[in-house]
């Protein structure tokens, strides 16, 4: 007899949220490399790192042994989040994107953060 529940998560390549983070990073990368050479130090890394730091944090925090511990990357990572969506705004701002993409990436990232604050109540 096989059980209707799900496999059980044996990574954190498994999680929905760490995988979205992953795709928004790559989509981050790409948009990134047509912004102006003059931010490629500025801007341009801000972004990346922000963007970078939620899969990240959500990989550390699932292979440390305490749930505390857990929920304190999850929540690094939840600040990333919302400093990924003030540097695009600003990003906009200047026009170095259009305001659809500006809108589809904060959305995506702020559907991660919800994500995440489930993530952390469930823990």
């Amino acid at each position: 007899m096989t059980s209707n529940r799900p496999e059980r998560i044996q990574s954190f390549k498994d999680l929905e949220i760490w995988q979205r983070g992953i795709n928004l990073t790559e989509s981050i990368y790409k948009l990134t490399k047509l912004f102006p050479d003059e931010e490629r130090y500025c801007l341009t890394s801000q972004i990346r790192r922000a963007a970078i730091s939620i899969p990240s944090n959500i990989a550390e925090g699932f292979g440390r042994r305490y749930n505390k511990e857990y929920r304190q990357f999850l929540h690094v990572s939840l600040g990333s989040c919302a400093e990924l969506i003030t540097q695009l705004i600003i990003a906009a701002r200047l026009k170095y994107i259009d305001e659809n993409t500006l809108n589809k990436l904060s959305t995506e990232a702020d559907e991660i953060s919800k994500m995440i604050m489930a993530l952390i109540k469930k823990l």
